[in-house]
């Protein structure tokens, strides 16, 4: 093996470690992109679900609050004629 052909082979192993060296690192980098493509998907289902779940809530908090409101004013309106019923006897 001459000096020059010895060049041209280091040059070509060099290049050639370079290039799987790229081509591992693009293998790399497109397993974290799949990875960070589902744990986008993840994060969207769980939005979705977390806000169908608030919706639930809050239609819930709503009726509630309704019946609350109702209880309250039956509550009051009983204790009305009970304070009424005192007076008059």
């Amino acid at each position: 093996m001459t000096r020059g052909t010895g060049r041209a082979y280091s040059a070509a192993m060099t290049e050639g470690t370079a290039k799987s060296a790229v081509e591992l690192e693009l293998k790399k980098l497109e397993r974290r992109l799949d990875e960070l493509m589902n744990t986008v998907s993840q994060l969207k289902e769980e939005n979705r679900a977390l806000r169908t779940r608030q919706d639930s809530l809050a239609a819930e908090r709503s009726a509630l609050l309704q019946k609350n409101e109702q209880v309250r004013a039956r509550v009051e309106a009983m204790i009305g004629r009970l304070k009424s019923m005192e007076h008059g006897a």
